[in-house]
């Protein structure tokens, strides 16, 4: 027993040396989501934008995202992938063409580490802006459904929705909240699926219902005016001061992603009363038009 315990004395010993040490990976650059109801609604190049005449739009309550590819950019005139890369999801041509791999995507809440690496893998210098490929989003909005035989209208109801907004996107199983959706194929830009979560007595009739936006139609804010792959989401923006990397560092770095999701879920209002609408009498929804991410700005810790 005397000469277990000088043995375990010995490697608690080296255990707290260790840990005293650099690690040789470290330190780190870690990366956050936030989903900001009250930042500026942004856009395709930059600019204040209203909600179009004809379209309603709500602000949805993020449940978490997830990124395909993330980039340092040293100034506005860097071109697409000629900045800093910093995160690359996986990718599939499961589907028969190169696609996002759904399967693999890292889905994080705002506020939790969603993805970091060694600081030691970013180039030394100055970077001032960031591009942010956006795959997926989950968050809940507000509906109505109406028509309802025998029961009428169910007004102010909640629903889940998974939304698709990378450029393709293999998808084998999805689950928006509690049910799931086999899909087993790839899909571009725009598609989404709806999952109810209907109360009492309707609670029975919880279904998911899916569909697609136009294509194009998805805004992806570009305030740089320089070129990013159509039909992708690479949403640009500026950091909140210079990242400044000297190959130097010994301690932790982290830039939090703070994306607009003012009025970002936009739909055709057909009957102008500002709400979505579900038709039950003609199993019909107002057409979902825009899922895009309203605005992006780098907060630098």
């Amino acid at each position: 027993m005397k000469y277990l315990l000088i043995l375990l004395s010995g490697l608690l010993v080296f255990s707290a040396c260790k840990k005293e040490e650099p690690g040789s990976d470290g330190p780190y650059l870690e990366f956050k989501f936030k989903f900001d109801s009250t930042q500026e609604r942004l856009g395709v190049f930059g600019q204040p934008a209203s909600v179009p005449t004809g379209h309603g739009a709500q602000t949805p309550d993020f449940n978490g995202m997830s990124a395909h590819f993330i980039e340092l950019v040293q100034t506005p005139l860097t071109l697409y992938k000629g900045g800093q890369q910093a995160y690359q999801g996986a990718e599939t041509s499961a589907g028969g063409a190169k696609a996002i791999d759904f399967s693999k995507a890292v889905v994080s809440d705002e506020g939790e580490v969603w993805h970091r690496l060694p600081l030691s893998d970013i180039a030394p210098g100055m970077y001032n802006h960031i591009r942010v490929s956006v795959a997926y989003q989950n968050y809940d909005v507000k509906y109505n459904i109406v028509n309802i035989p025998i029961i009428g209208d169910a007004p102010n109801q909640n629903g889940t929705c998974a939304s698709f907004v990378g450029f393709n996107t293999y998808i084998e199983t999805l689950t928006p909240k509690a049910m799931d959706l086999a899909v087993n194929d790839d899909k571009l830009q725009g598609f989404w699926a709806f999952e109810t979560d209907l109360t009492s007595p309707l609670e029975s009739y919880n279904q998911i219902v899916s569909g697609e936006a136009p294509a194009g139609a998805t805004t992806v804010v570009n305030p740089f005016n320089i070129p990013i792959p159509v039909g992708s989401c690479v949403v640009g923006g500026n950091l909140t001061e210079p990242f400044v990397v000297t190959g130097d560092e010994t301690a932790d770095r982290t830039i939090t992603l703070s994306f607009s999701t003012n009025q970002s879920f936009e739909w055709i209002d057909t009957n102008g009363n500002g709400e979505w609408d579900l038709d039950a009498s003609g199993a019909t929804i107002e057409s979902v038009v825009d899922m895009g991410l309203r605005g992006l700005k780098g907060i630098v810790e």
